[in-house]
Parts: structure tokens; C-alpha cells; sequence
């Protein structure tokens, strides 16, 4: 099977501090990685370099067999690599309908056609995913007034808007609850092995790491020290030592 996104050799310098150094992995479709390490391991400056946010020193990038490195955010996106934040990115006075609305106006490269009216432009392809993630119920309020774990589910309907085959998901459970956290990891999964959607995510959740997660890489000062199935990480002595802890 080919490798959706193929990560070789990464390497990332600020000033005399190497954040990540000789990092390479890969990610098949509808696989789920998780990048996980202590903080201050590197995962932020990998993550960004995946998208173009950081142009790497040295090393490879390869999605779909095109070497991305460098490119800006947007020329990334456009390509097929979704994105999700650790703090929601979503316009607060917008509907949940609208918030995904603009994404598929970006994705068809109208945005300048918007102007101040949404109308019934890409309105039943924003309902279909809204659909998917369980907000459709919801898609004429705005999104100042919903629940943390429900904001995170239209973010993820807007990341699903460029049609990904790559989604990159930072922190994606960060500040909700232990079930909203099950929840939606849960239901990203299924969507990403229906559409064959490869993910990769970073998460301190250690419970919905080594229930969701197909396969996990560790960091740990910039360098990958363990990957592997949950088991085999679970179990290495390196991983124990310098991040899960003996509790684990």
C-alpha cells in the first residue's frame, strides 16, 4: 500500500536548539498515527512543518508522492491535508452552517464571491457534513453559544470540507470532557477508515491515545525513540521511562 504521507529525515533548528532532528515515518489511509511526547519533544515544530507553517532545515515531506515541503498552509490545504487546531478555530457569530459554508467556499476558491451572504451556495454539502459529525441539528446557531465538545465537531466537519486525504489534528481533545473525548476521537476514526482518510494526531490524553490510535510514534527531544502498535509502546522501556511514567 502507498504511503499517503511519507516524513524523512525532518530536521528543525532555532538558533543553536535542535527541536527535531532526523524524524521519518509514514501514514497509510484510513490509519490513525499518534504523535505523542513530553513537552518541549518537538511535536508542535513537526506538526507545523507538515503543514507548511515551517519550511524544515533538511528532510523530505511527501504527500501522495509530491514533496510538500515549504509550500504555504494554503497551497498544502488546497492539495488535501486538513487541519484541526488545539484551540477551535471557528467564527464565533457565524451559525455551524455557515463556519462550514466558508470552508467549502475556500475549497472551491470563491471566497471573494461571499461577500455579506452565505445564501444556498454549498448549503446541502455543509448540512451532509454536518450530518456526519452529529451537528446537523444544530446548524442555525451560532457558534458563540455552543459547547466546547460541539465546537470541535463542527471544526472537524469545516477540516473535512477539502475533501482530505490527510487530516492533521493537534491536541484534538484538549480542554473537553472525558466522554466528549471518547466520543469524538471515536467518530473521527470511523470517518477516516469509511473514506480512507490517513490521520495523524497529537494528543496527551493517554487513554484515547492507546484505545483510538492504530499505531504511535514517540518523541523526546526531537528525536523519535519508540513507534509502533499501542502494545509494543506501551511496553518499551524508553517510552516508560522518559514519558508515560512507571503509573503506566
Amino acid at each position: 500500500m502507498t504511503a499517503v504521507l511519507l516524513v524523512e529525515g525532518l530536521h528543525k533548528s532555532f538558533g543553536g536548539v535542535q527541536a527535531v532532528a532526523d524524524v521519518s515515518f509514514a501514514i497509510e489511509p484510513g490509519e490513525l498515527l499518534a504523535l505523542i511526547g513530553p513537552n518541549g519533544a518537538g511535536k508542535s515544530t513537526c506538526f507545523n512543518m507538515l503543514n507548511g507553517q515551517l519550511r524544515p532545515d533538511a528532510g523530505l515531506v511527501r504527500f501522495e508522492g509530491r514533496d510538500i515541503a515549504g509550500m504555504k498552509p494554503r497551497q498544502v490545504w488546497r492539495l488535501g491535508v486538513g487541519r484541526t487546531f488545539q484551540i477551535t478555530a471557528t467564527f464565533a457569530s457565524l451559525s455551524v452552517r455557515e463556519n462550514v459554508q466558508m470552508a467549502l467556499y475556500s475549497h472551491a476558491g470563491r471566497l471573494r464571491s461571499l461577500l455579506a451572504r452565505f445564501g444556498t451556495a454549498f448549503r446541502a454539502e455543509a448540512d451532509a457534513l454536518l450530518a456526519q459529525v452529529g451537528m446537523l441539528d444544530q446548524a442555525d446557531r451560532p457558534c458563540g453559544v455552543l459547547a466546547y465538545g460541539d465546537l470541535k465537531r463542527v471544526e472537524l466537519a469545516m477540516a473535512l470540507a477539502n475533501e482530505p486525504r490527510l487530516l492533521l489534528m493537534d491536541e484534538p481533545t484538549a480542554g473537553m470532557a472525558p466522554k466528549e473525548r471518547v466520543a469524538l476521537m471515536e467518530l473521527t476514526a470511523r470517518l477516516a477508515r469509511e473514506r480512507r482518510i490517513a490521520v495523524l494526531f497529537t494528543e496527551h490524553d493517554m487513554d484515547v491515545v492507546f484505545t483510538q490510535a492504530d499505531r504511535i510514534i514517540v518523541l523526546d527531544r526531537g528525536q523519535l525513540i519508540a513507534g509502533g502498535t499501542p502494545a509494543e509502546v506501551r511496553a518499551n522501556p524508553d517510552v516508560r521511562a522518559v514519558y508515560l511514567g512507571s503509573a503506566h
